[in-house]
């Protein structure tokens, strides 16, 4: 086993979502923080803050630009971050005279929380769209399956009798609040990080607001009210969504591996693992994953409350915690909205009355 089951050469086709995890590799990141900096030199210049000649050889070193990754590990182990290792290497390689021009008013947060919402938002979309998806599968179902009756059960004993619509439609309500809840937050979490080394962009003068305007631009990102350095509530109302939707799959993959049980077989997951030593056995490994995926993004959120806690006007304690919580989470939320799609293909629903 591996130190992440998300980059396991194995566990990671069970637990893991390529599609989401690409957007938190390195080299998403490298190339988000080079997306910042060529718009924020590109800005700049246009409020006559630096030349336009030093932001364009900023924008045509950074198309070919390589970091040294073992310099930056060197450098990150030094100084907390990647960012001043990066940045030095960048002012190198675009050279004088415009080097010194490169990341100018901004700070390393600014580089490191703009580049994650950068990489958020094409993850955004992808849970937006399978979100939908899974849910127009279970309202398909509902449509194909929804007057079969079977039995409701409560404390996990029999109950009266419903109809696998009224199941199902137990199942979609969350789902229709987490959409909305996503619409709502999204413009709230979409917007650049720019503040400066204390959030006051002290530098640019009365010019800091047409140059936050100018460089949200270029990224089609908003401009906040302020800086949000010390405040990451936005950030934890995301992960606390990503938390909310997985929880809503796993009570529906929990429903479903109860009913596949071999005494109450209301239910076949045609989609399902083999025992090594008993081979009639049929594992409803899917919605076993959705219950363990839902499990692990609600311990993590915990975590995302304790990164809450910055102190004064930077954190490098809660803002590390973050780092190392916030991705995961992510592509807990792809991978059980991608399985809980494969295990609605799968699902047999029993008529026995």
């Amino acid at each position: 086993m591996s130190v992440s089951v998300f980059d396991h050469p194995w566990l990671s086709a069970l637990l893991s979502d390529a599609e989401v995890a690409r957007h938190f590799t390195a080299e998403a990141e490298l190339r988000a923080m080079l997306e910042f900096e060529v718009a924020l030199a590109m800005a700049e210049a246009e409020a006559g803050i630096i030349p336009m000649e030093a932001a364009q050889a900023i924008a045509g070193v950074a198309l070919t630009f390589q970091a040294d990754v073992p310099a930056l590990a060197a450098g990150t182990a030094r100084d907390g971050m990647v960012v001043p290792e990066w940045v030095s290497q960048l002012r190198r390689a675009v050279g004088s005279p415009h080097g010194d021009h490169v990341h100018f008013g901004s700070t390393s947060q600014d580089v490191l929380d703009t580049s994650l919402i950068l990489r958020l938002r094409p993850s955004i979309e992808i849970l937006a769209a399978r979100l939908k998806a899974f849910d127009s599968r279970l309202a398909a179902l509902a449509a194909d399956h929804g007057a079969i009756a079977t039995m409701a059960r409560t404390r996990m004993q029999r109950a009266v009798p419903i109809t696998w619509a009224d199941r199902i439609a137990a199942w979609r309500a969350p789902l229709a609040r987490h959409q909305k809840r996503l619409e709502e937050l999204t413009p709230r979490l979409l917007v650049v990080q720019f503040g400066g080394p204390v959030g006051t962009l002290e530098k640019f003068g009365d010019k800091a607001p047409s140059v936050a305007a100018a460089l949200a631009r270029r990224l089609d990102l908003a401009v906040p009210a302020t800086a949000w350095h010390s405040a990451r509530d936005m950030v934890v109302n995301f992960a606390n969504w990503l938390s909310a939707v997985t929880g809503s799959l796993g009570k529906i993959g929990q429903d479903i591996a109860l009913l596949a049980q071999n005494e109450i077989a209301d239910v076949t997951v045609t989609a399902a693992g083999q025992s090594s030593a008993m081979h009639h056995k049929r594992n409803p490994v899917l919605a076993e994953i959705l219950v363990t995926l839902a499990r692990f993004n609600a311990t993590q959120i915990s975590a995302m409350h304790h990164a809450l806690v910055h102190e004064q006007e930077r954190s490098g304690t809660a803002w590390t915690l973050e780092w190392m919580v916030l991705p995961q989470m992510v592509v807990a939320t792809g991978a059980a909205l991608a399985r809980g799609q494969t295990l609605l293909d799968s699902l047999q629903i029993h008529d026995k009355h």
